[in-house]
């Protein structure tokens, strides 16, 4: 067949991007190349608006503001046109766009160049920027700032810089524009109202400032003049020639170090800058539903002041589940500072490894740990160890995977604060991150969250969370990984097909595996055969490196598993010793032993460490990620037909390990001599962790999925006393969890409150893939409440926990708050939320998108009654589903959408649902931006009400365009009147005497209202004490 091909013709266009998809992508490209930037803005508005508004967060569209504004693009008029607060985000980008086409060809030039600065990498996939150069946007800034001379020009000219700096100084530029009568206390408070993020805390007091006029951004330019003429000591003085020398040589080593990945790289040689996808980072703490919403944190913040919780200490603590990113994150930071990209503030960066660490049996001091094992020094050692000690301020130290260290830290540890003193690795490295040993030097450290304990905790400067890939995270790795766009967008559709092997791949080393083994991902198709289980994906990567050894020769047949029994074997036994020992780095001895051949090592589960290796004139192994490790110990388990009977028991034990030192000559007594086995007390804090996953890994192996696989391998009896081993350990697991939920104090639901050893468990069950298990265990716990807060809980849980949690007999409550379920997460449990007549997810990085499933589902369960989602990123666009839900089910009873993203348009929406409802009892608004407009439309929409009991509207809002002021009150008074109401919230509004004479006039012909909140509003002092004599039901 042949045709002409007409580009312009669309049905051509689709018939080739279905017949040859590279050849239609690449003529896309090539179309997007030759138009002008006015036609790229055009042609690319529907991709340039999803890609600002896709996260619900305004950040991106206020940073692209930010740039046109200081290149002199934007007006200020144009800027208050684009951004009124209380629109739609995409409302407010439609608007940009529209005002930037009307402008022509050279500012939709630098649109497309801010789009390009500002946008993450998942987002800009597929977007094309036309040929704006960084030249020519340096000469824009150039220019602007050559035309712009008095301060207000100034402060819009250098506003992005500005932002930046500013986002971690409010308070101190606050109190001078205070103390100088440039701003009122209420300008401060409109400025740090709590829904704002550190960022649009800065926009908002660069807008005040410029609306106060030149004198006040005069104070504010000779605020940040000071705050650099008074920086630190390092920019007084120039630094040693010596320690320039160093600083060169040390980030040449660095950025050697740190240009492959180092992590299951293998020996691809896989290059950092061309695979790193950006993880999700998130503050630890979270708890109070009076803290705002911190927005994205980025690689810099990790050491920045956001976030902060004791200024005192200096260590921050990185945490995440093991393969979550966190040995890649070090390393891009490490390349970033040595390329002089980031990191600006500090003058030395010594990276270190806690697994060589761990290894090093000498005494050694500060100025040996640094130099040895970092960068030896060229020139005059004593000069550059004296500028590190008297410049701490200028020095960054990171540990990498404090969770394999041998030893855990207490308070007993011997104290060491001199830096020239010999003393032993663990000394010196809990003294440095305690602050007894270098005050003032920054410290990074990256752990799994378990292994750090409360006595490392106290000297925290603040714990980051490190929350694995987002869903756009996924789409980047994978085409970064496989490069051919074709077989990317068939990976990526099969992930889409198999909703529980895309929640695994939220965990970037799950991802790896399933982009390296996309052949096999291909052909094993959909449905029960196709990947379900954390057990499968490695069985998935066994294959495709055995494989690729047996190509050579010949394919592999069924019994594949067979076919390298012995190899499975020897590194089993190997990473089962290195477990026993909280080894992870194994000399060429120690190989011998257990019978690792070189034929062993090609196949590529193990990879040459190349620190030890040089350092040592001796070749060091480890295998390609820890993970890994812990999956050949449980081949090693499952396939060893000489297994001590006890060894699974031991291994599914409850986490008590430290009243038992003994533990591991019992477990592992097959393999260990009694002197390899007699392990400290204090070791047992990191291992559990990796002893969890390989129990985890002997639960997926031993389930009758894999039994056709293994069979050929080991004998079917053996198989089945092995798995009803762990059925045993599994029920005897849940069982102590069971007993210990307390009875419920009277008037009370009962309640269990999970701990993290429960959520392991379930992963277990799951991985076992018996329903007839998961209905059992199910069959004993009878509670009306499961709280899971705080556990971890993301995609991969969510899908461990729908799996069992369907099994109930009786409807729960299901409370997951302060978690990283996610959208994909919420998709995973809904094959369990017919069980559950309450489910709360707050602060839970949510999006419409999610919560569009989740309605879907829970309009269809009867029992399904509450539901709590304060904190995630809703907007208007999910109002229309509520408010479909409320038409719907008129069972349902609290809604709870505090602090997020809704404005008076989504009120709107949600007033048509609350006016066909008669069933809701609790409606919760807290934090939103409803303003007067959305709170007419909730009062008239419930005037009628007679169930409603609980109304929570603290909606926050400048005093000008977006806070609930007097009219809104008027608005709200004939609720109080006619309805059953019992608490009304309206703290920290803009209601003036006005209003609450509305409210005091409603309150008399009602008894059933208990309480009007109406702290923070604008009362003075005499008018509050007038007010609470009348009604003493008002609280202020």
């Amino acid at each position: 067949m042949s045709i002409n091909y007409n580009p312009h013709n669309k049905s051509h266009f689709l018939l080739l991007q279905d017949y040859f998809p590279a050849v239609a992508n690449w003529l896309k490209l090539r179309s997007y190349i030759c138009m002008s930037a006015r036609q790229l803005v055009l042609r690319q508005r529907a991709e340039l608006l999803r890609a600002l508004c896709c996260g619900g967060s305004s950040e991106g569209l206020e940073s692209v503001l930010d740039l046109l504004l200081s290149w002199g693009m934007l007006f200020w008029e144009d800027y208050q046109n684009v951004r009124v607060p209380g629109r739609a985000l995409c409302a407010n980008t439609r608007v940009l766009l529209d005002l930037v086409y009307t402008k022509g060809d050279e500012t939709c030039q630098l649109l497309l160049a801010a789009f390009k600065q500002v946008l993450p990498e998942a987002q800009r996939a597929g977007l094309s920027f036309g040929n704006c150069r960084t030249a020519d946007l340096e000469n824009t800034r150039d220019d602007t700032k050559e035309l712009h001379g008095t301060a207000i020009q100034t402060l819009q000219t250098d506003r992005p810089g500005l932002v930046r700096r500013l986002k971690d100084h409010i308070e101190g530029a606050l109190e001078v524009l205070l103390h100088t009568g440039s701003f009122t206390p209420s300008d401060c408070d409109e400025v740090q109202l709590l829904v704002y993020t550190p960022s649009q805390q800065a926009r908002r007091l660069l807008d005040q400032v410029r609306s106060k006029g030149e004198p006040a951004a005069k104070v504010l330019l000779q605020y940040f003049q000071q705050t650099e003429d008074h920086p630190s000591p390092f920019n007084q003085e120039a630094p040693p020639k010596e320690c320039l020398s160093y600083q060169k040589k040390l980030r040449s080593t660095v950025s050697a170090q740190s240009h492959f990945l180092s992590t299951y790289g293998g020996t691809s040689s896989l290059s950092l800058e061309d695979i790193y996808t950006e993880g999700q980072l998130e503050l630890a703490q979270g708890g109070s539903e009076a803290q705002p919403q911190t927005g994205a944190l980025g690689l810099e913040d990790v050491v920045g002041l956001v976030g902060t919780l004791n200024q005192e200490a200096d260590t921050v603590l990185v945490s995440g589940e093991a393969g979550s990113g966190k040995s890649t994150l070090l390393q891009r930071l490490h390349l970033l500072w040595a390329r002089g990209a980031a990191l600006h503030d500090f003058f030395l960066l010594f990276p270190f490894s806690c697994r060589r660490l761990s290894s090093e049996q000498r005494e050694l001091s500060l100025r040996e740990l640094l130099f040895l094992h970092c960068c030896w020094p060229d020139g005059d050692q004593d000069r550059i160890f004296q500028f590190i000690l008297d410049h701490p301020h200028l020095i960054l130290f990171t540990f990498d995977g404090l969770d394999e260290f041998m030893q855990s830290f207490s308070d007993s540890e011997q104290r060491h604060c001199c830096p020239t003193q010999c003393a032993p690795v663990p000394t010196l490295l809990f003294n440095l991150l305690q602050g007894s040993l270098m005050k003032g030097v920054r410290k990074v450290v990256t752990s799994r969250p378990e292994a750090v304990g409360p006595t490392l905790k106290r000297y925290l400067r603040k714990e980051v969370l490190l929350k694995g890939f987002s869903p756009g995270g996924i789409d980047c790795f994978v085409r970064k990984y496989l490069r051919d766009p074709t077989v990317a967008t068939r990976v990526l559709e099969s992930l889409r097909n198999n909703t529980a092997l895309l929640g695994l791949c939220h965990i970037p080393v799950f991802c790896w595996i399933v982009s390296k083994c996309y052949k096999e991902l291909l052909g094993c198709g959909e449905g029960e055969g196709s990947p379900q289980t954390i057990t499968d994906v490695y069985l998935m990567i066994l294959q495709h490196f055995f494989q690729r050894r047996a190509s050579q020769r010949n394919t592999m047949g069924i019994g594949w598993v067979q076919e390298h029994q012995d190899t499975a074997l020897h590194l089993g036994q190997l990473a089962m010793e290195g477990l026993g020992a909280s080894c992870y780095v194994f000399t060429g001895t120690e190989l011998q032993k257990c019978g690792v051949t070189e034929e062993d090592i090609c196949m590529g589960f193990l990879i040459r460490s190349e620190d030890l290796s040089s350092s040592t004139n001796c070749k060091h192994y480890e295998f390609l990620h820890i993970t890994m490790q812990c999956f050949f110990a449980a081949l090693y388990i499952v396939l060893n037909n000489n297994l001590d009977r006890s060894t699974i028991p031991k291994l599914f034990q409850p986490q008590d390990r430290q009243q038992q030192p003994g533990f591991h000559r019992v477990c592992l007594g097959h393999c260990l001599t009694q002197q390899e086995g007699a392990l400290k007390e204090a070791n047992t804090a990191a291992e559990t962790p990796n002893l969890q996953i390989t129990a985890t890994f002997v639960s997926g192996l031993l389930s009758q999925r894999h039994r056709s696989l293994l069979l050929l391998s080991c004998p079917g009896p053996t198989l089945d006393r092995k798995s009803k081993q762990v059925v045993m350990c599994l029920s005897k697991g849940m069982q102590k969890h069971f007993k210990s939920i307390p009875r419920p104090v009277e008037g009370e639901k009962k309640s269990m409150h999970a701990m993290p050893g429960f959520v392991w468990l379930i992963k277990c069950i799951h991985e076992m893939q018996d329903s007839r298990i998961a209905r059992d265990t199910m069959a004993k716990l009878e509670v009306e409440h499961l709280k899971l807060t705080y556990c971890n809980i993301g995609p991969v849980e969510c899908t461990a926990l729908a799996y069992v949690l369907q099994h109930l007999r009786n409807p729960v409550g299901l409370q997951l708050d302060y978690n990283y379920v996610g959208d994909v997460g919420v998709e995973q449990l809904l094959p369990c939320l017919h069980v559950c007549h309450s489910v709360y997810l707050r602060h839970n990085n949510i999006s419409d998108e999610g919560i569009r499933k989740l309605i879907e589902k829970g309009i269809q369960c009867e029992r399904f009654q509450k539901i709590a989602l304060f904190n995630n990123k809703l907007t208007d666009a999910c109002t229309e589903c509520f408010a479909h839900l409320l038409k719907t089910k008129q069972n349902f009873l609290s809604l709870r959408l505090g602090n997020n993203n809704i404005t008076a348009a989504g009120a709107g929406q949600l007033a048509e649902g609350l006016r066909f409802n008669r069933s809701l009892q609790f409606l919760g608004l807290w934090g939103n931006k409803i303003g007067d407009k959305g709170a007419e439309a909730i009062a008239n929409a419930l005037k009628d009400s007679q169930t409603l009991v609980w109304l929570r509207c603290m909606f926050h809002g400048s005093l000008v365009d977006n806070g609930v002021g007097s009219a809104g009150a008027c608005a709200l008074a004939p609720l109080i009147k006619n309805s059953t109401l019992e608490e009304l919230w309206l703290t920290k509004n803009c209601i003036t005497r006005t209003g609450v004479e509305c409210l005091i006039l409603a309150l008399e012909g009602n008894t059933s209202v208990k309480a009007v909140w109406l702290r923070g509003n604008e009362l003075s002092p005499e008018e509050v004490e007038e007010m609470t004599q009348r009604e003493p039901r008002l609280t202020f």
